[in-house]
């Protein structure tokens, strides 16, 4: 288990009302030890003033997975598809063989997000959009977000088949065990999550994260309220 602290992330933004974290490397920042986690190439915490936001700009081979966690979200693309989510809600914008898109806090509040990226598998095909309102209600254990798996029924459905996405809204004291994965990415939203395996324990808090390699149970337990996502993901056979 490795652990990553929100103080190790890179910092950007366009000093206009945009503030992002970059868990992996991005943009400008490169690092050649840390440019993704098994399918994952992006973990960006986005902080968004009102009316701040992302002028049209394109993607390509890239399923982006964001859970808004405070504030109005408002998408838009050149599919004529537009969305505005709220706190709790998830989208899924698969970029396929191109698409371009914007992204703005359309409320009086200030916006934070969680926006995620996998490398797809297949590449190509059409770009495709999914927005869900409320998929996980605060609750204990984790709950399934979102999934390539042919088997899985998730409320999202990626273009990733060996990856899923839970998400852990535990509203008071909660254990529960990760799924299992060779690659499982945890990132810790709200509250404390402790992470427990055999060979011992993590206490993350808000903006840090855990990189687990291996099969071996890990457990996240909670001792009050708290918010937490779980990526777990394969290798291709």
């Amino acid at each position: 288990m490795e652990v990553w602290r929100g103080d190790r992330r890179f910092r950007g933004g366009d000093g206009a009302g945009v503030e992002t974290s970059h868990a992996f490397s991005f943009g400008g920042h490169y690092d050649p030890e840390n440019v993704a986690f098994g399918h994952l190439v992006a973990c960006n915490e986005e902080s968004l003033a009102p009316g701040a936001g992302f002028a049209e700009h394109p993607h390509r081979d890239t399923e982006i997975v964001t859970w808004v966690l405070d504030g109005t979200l408002e998408h838009r693309d050149d599919h004529g598809r537009t969305a505005l989510l709220a706190a709790g809600d998830l989208q899924r914008l698969s970029a396929g063989t191109g698409v371009r898109h914007t992204e703005r806090n359309a409320g009086p509040q200030p916006l934070r997000f969680l926006q995620m990226w996998l490398r797809p598998d297949p590449f190509g095909g059409p770009p495709e959009y999914t927005a869900v309102t409320a998929p996980v209600p605060p609750g204990p254990g984790l709950r399934l977000l979102a999934s390539g798996d042919p088997d899985a029924c998730p409320p999202v459905r990626l273009r990733q088949p060996r990856a899923a996405l839970y998400a852990g809204r535990p509203d008071g004291p909660d254990a529960c065990a990760l799924p299992d994965a060779v690659h499982r990415y945890v990132h810790v939203a709200r509250g404390s999550v402790r992470l427990a395996d055999a060979e011992g324990e993590a206490l993350l808090g808000p903006g840090d994260a855990a990189r687990i390699t291996g099969t071996a149970p890990v457990t996240a337990s909670t001792a009050g309220p708290a918010e937490y996502l779980v990526w777990a993901m394969d290798p291709r056979p």
